[in-house]
């Protein structure tokens, strides 16, 4: 029987872009209980479907999901603030129902946050400075980050202008990006990492990004776009949205968008294998994933 001090149980489950996460979480949810919250900057955005890889109703197989489709990508800018709001609200709901929250995605600062081992800067907007660097080109505005702090320069998305600007912003108020002063997490946690070797992970990402092309990928960015979904806003969504709308735009042909996303894809793979070697906590497993092997950690964890 839990101590009635015992922290609550949290699933977490990590890994590249392509590496089988989705799949993996709906299996474990299934056997304990568990169901999904989604830790992904872009999935929370209404009509980003094949462009996210975000899960079907099918793919679900009645497993409930969380904070999926809960923004309007026209004019909400959701941030890691709204996240860890959002996210605690469906955790605890989980939990006072008897079941097990399953964080998954790979916008890994959303996971950290909620564990304390990330924190939000707290600086406001800066509408005079914004306005200046917005003059500036992604190009201009990386090369100052990567001048004032190489270490934020390392990880972050080189080409989202909006990220770039936020980063200076936070600098000039603070001097660097600050470091993190890591608070205890209000639960227990283990977390699941699916290893990919190199050379089969870049075969799925392309194989995943001609897969969506044929499902309507396109179909789906430019009728984004119909409904009212800017071109510059789709830069900041960053990859699938970026290159596709400059396809879209007749600044790229369909090979180039290909090769184009086809590399930067495989390019953010190991910016997020950088930031996941980072943390010793996670238990990894190779990949194809064994699920019995992962089977038995999580029951070791769940009846400690």
């Amino acid at each position: 029987m839990e101590s009635l001090t015992q922290k609550p149980k949290l699933l977490s489950i990590v890994g590249p872009t392509g590496s089988g996460k989705t799949a993996l979480s709906i299996e474990l949810a299934k056997t304990f209980r568990g169901e999904v919250i989604s830790a992904d900057s872009r999935q929370v955005y209404r009509g980003m479907d094949l462009g996210t890889g975000k899960v079907t109703r099918e793919e679900m197989a009645g497993v409930p999901h969380h904070l999926l489709d809960i923004a309007d990508p026209k004019t909400d800018l959701y941030t890691g603030s709204d996240f860890a709001r959002d996210a605690g609200a469906a955790i605890t709901d989980i939990i006072i129902r008897g079941k097990l929250p399953i964080i998954v995605g790979g916008t890994f600062f959303y996971t950290e946050l909620l564990r304390g081992t990330m924190q939000s800067a707290p600086v406001a907007p800066n509408p005079r400075l914004r306005a200046e660097l917005e003059e500036k080109t992604v190009i201009e505005l990386y090369a100052m980050l990567a001048a004032t702090d190489p270490r934020r320069a390392v990880v972050i998305d080189s080409e989202n202008k909006r990220r770039l600007i936020r980063a200076l912003e936070i600098i000039d108020s603070l001097g660097v990006v600050p470091e993190v002063t890591p608070i205890e997490s209000a639960y227990e946690w283990l977390t699941i990492g699916i290893a990919v070797p190199t050379e089969i992970l870049n075969e799925r990402i392309r194989e995943r990004i001609i897969e969506r092309l044929n499902q309507g990928m396109i179909e789906e960015i430019s009728d984004l776009h119909t409904n009212g979904v800017s071109f510059e806003r789709m830069e900041d969504f960053g990859l699938e949205y970026r290159y596709i709308s400059r396809y879209l735009r007749g600044t790229l042909t369909r090979e180039a968008m290909i090769e184009e996303l086809t590399n930067k894809t495989r390019q953010f793979a190991k910016r997020q294998r950088m930031w996941l070697k980072r943390d010793p906590s996670i238990t990894w497993f190779p990949f194809p994933t064994d699920y019995e092997a992962v089977k038995e950690s999580v029951q070791g964890f769940l009846a400690s």
